[in-house]
């Protein structure tokens, strides 16, 4: 675990462990990112700049930069001009995948609710 003083990731700063995933996870883009990542395996830079075309560049480097931090995805930069680098989940990322398919299949499920129960009579 990390370092409690110098990392808001630490065993003595949550209730739960529920927290600590919901704070590894939060934010608009880090689920789009890993499931991106799961979908395509590798993803380059820019292709995430495709692929979640919201994102301002400054969040998505932002938000990969916490993801390789936190161990979810790895980060290889290849020595040419300019730099390519390139982004996979790790064996930990991979270990959210569940995770994101059962938050996928609920948020089908609620939307499908939500249309059946607000649509109009004919």
């Amino acid at each position: 675990m990390p370092d409690s003083r110098g990392n808001k990731i630490s065993c003595s700063n949550y209730q739960c462990e529920i927290e600590l995933t919901l704070e590894i996870l939060s934010g608009k883009w880090k689920a789009l990112i890993i499931w991106n990542l799961h979908l395509h395996q590798i993803i380059r830079y820019n292709e995430f700049r495709r692929l979640i075309p919201s994102i301002t560049q400054k969040m998505l480097t932002q938000q990969l930069k916490e993801l390789e931090k936190y161990g979810i995805l790895s980060r290889k930069v290849y020595p040419s001009v300019p730099p390519m680098v390139e982004y996979s989940l790790t064996e930990t990322g991979q270990e959210l995948i569940p995770i994101m398919e059962a938050m996928d299949l609920w948020g089908k499920k609620y939307v499908a609710a939500y249309q059946h129960s607000n649509q109009e009579p004919e």
